[in-house]
């Protein structure tokens, strides 16, 4: 008896999950994702709660032309040291990413979200409101994460009908129907302390590499470490400069929203150049928060 075809759906994809080692752009650029035509939007891209701030909102906006429903849930995410963004529950499967695993604290216990489905037509949007609620069980904790996670669900007539999965059976044919489902996620920070962020610039150097392929064109990569020195996580912006030129040059080098969660205490990070520096020039990399005391500097370091 010849077996009815599969069908084959792909799961999530977090749009603002950054690849590995790479700071991206701007945090602006990850906050949409496309899903059967919705294209889905999300601001602000990250929230933050203490003990003055124990509510707050996001706004999803369906900037596309069509309707999407969306599942609205925490999902607890780790970070690795390389700047890689995965699933806790991917992380703890590992035995290599077992240990940042296990330093992560997560703040779904005390912290809820409403509502939990919407539909947004095209121009549509929706607040979403999350609250903290109750203590966490462990009194020395002093900062809890997980992410608000916005995933698409499939629309009603993606599945295969009767009639196609019957003609795949009578012709012995497999169909697979693909259905890209993505989904954003953002982070949600629960901080129990009067805010300890320090940091730190170790390791820096600059590189030649082929970075679209063997036969492309070699790019200068800074690569620099950011060290967590304090307590709380960190969120802010590298920049690299020529010292001494006017602020209104553009710089060598940008990066904005780079973070370092509290499950690591450094991270590497790889910036793309202009340019390549010249013979005996030097640069100056700056680290400035956009947390707590946003365009305060954090950190310098010159090559």
């Amino acid at each position: 008896m010849k077996s009815l075809a599969p069908i084959v759906a792909l799961a999530l994809l977090s749009a603002l999950t950054p690849l590995q080692g790479w700071a991206q752009p701007t945090p602006a650029a990850q906050g949409a994702a496309q899903a059967t035509g919705a294209n889905l939007n999300i601001s602000p891209k990250r929230i933050t709660f203490d003990r003055n701030r124990r509510s707050g909102s996001i706004y999803v906006f369906n900037q596309g032309n069509a309707a999407g429903s969306f599942d609205i849930s925490l999902v607890d995410r780790v970070m690795l040291p390389d700047g890689q963004i995965i699933p806790l529950t991917d992380a703890q499967a590992k035995p290599e990413t077992q240990a940042v695993a296990g330093r992560v604290k997560s703040a779904q216990p005390i912290l809820q979200v409403s509502p939990r489905r919407v539909t947004l037509a095209p121009g549509q949007g929706q607040t979403v409101r999350l609250r903290v609620v109750g203590a966490p069980a462990d009194p020395g904790v002093v900062e809890l994460r997980s992410h608000l996670t916005i995933a698409a669900l499939p629309p009603r007539d993606s599945g295969t009908t009767a009639e196609q999965a019957a003609s795949a059976a009578q012709t012995g044919q497999l169909s697979f129907q693909i259905n890209a489902l993505l989904g954003l996620s953002i982070p949600a920070i629960v901080r129990l302390n009067d805010p300890d962020i320090h940091a730190g610039l170790e390791n820096a150097r600059v590189t030649l590499e082929k970075l679209n392929g063997p036969t492309g064109p070699e790019t200068p990569v800074l690569s620099v470490e950011l060290v967590r020195a304090g307590a709380n996580s960190l969120f802010g912006n590298l920049e690299a400069r020529v010292p001494g030129q006017p602020k209104a040059t553009p710089p060598l080098g940008l990066a904005h929203g780079v973070g370092v969660y509290t499950e690591i205490d450094r991270r590497l990070v790889r910036i793309p150049l202009t340019r390549a520096p010249a013979p005996g020039e030097h640069i100056e990399v700056t680290f400035t928060d956009d947390d707590t005391s946003p365009g305060k500097l954090l950190a310098k370091l010159t090559l």
